[in-house]
């Protein structure tokens, strides 16, 4: 997955200009209170894009710059026609990854998957990794 180059930190800015935490992610989102003792705080964040289909990562890095924090999505996109004749884009799969580095080396992972068909199937919950997910 090509950088967009965004690198994200804790560095003092300018007076005048908002704090570089008002720009940094909510890596704490999503993450269960019993569990936010236990993770490795990331420092910097580098932002990952891909241009030709709908897919991000966000990689942050603790201060030995090892990744301990990430999160991605990804979505395909189906042409769908209810006539033949006119196309619209519809979703068919979706993939939403958080994923934190704990304390002992494992990873807590809360994945959620949408195979959206006529039933719009959708499976969500934690586990935890000996890998940052990929």
């Amino acid at each position: 997955m090509p950088s967009s180059d965004c690198l994200y930190g804790r560095r003092p800015r300018p007076s005048g200009l908002k704090s570089s935490h008002d720009c940094l992610p909510d890596w704490l989102s999503g993450l269960p209170p019993e569990w936010r003792d236990h993770v490795v705080v990331p420092s910097v964040f580098r932002l990952f894009r891909e241009y030709e289909i709908p897919a991000r990562r966000l990689v942050g890095y603790d201060s030995h710059r090892q990744p301990c924090y990430c999160v991605y999505d990804y979505r395909l996109i189906d042409p769908r026609s209810d006539d033949d004749e006119e196309f619209y884009p519809a979703l068919a799969y979706g993939e939403s990854v958080t994923a934190w580095r704990l304390k002992d080396a494992r990873w807590l992972v809360h994945r959620c998957v949408e195979a959206l068909g006529e039933e719009g199937d959708r499976d969500s919950g934690f586990s935890f990794e000996t890998r940052m997910p990929r």
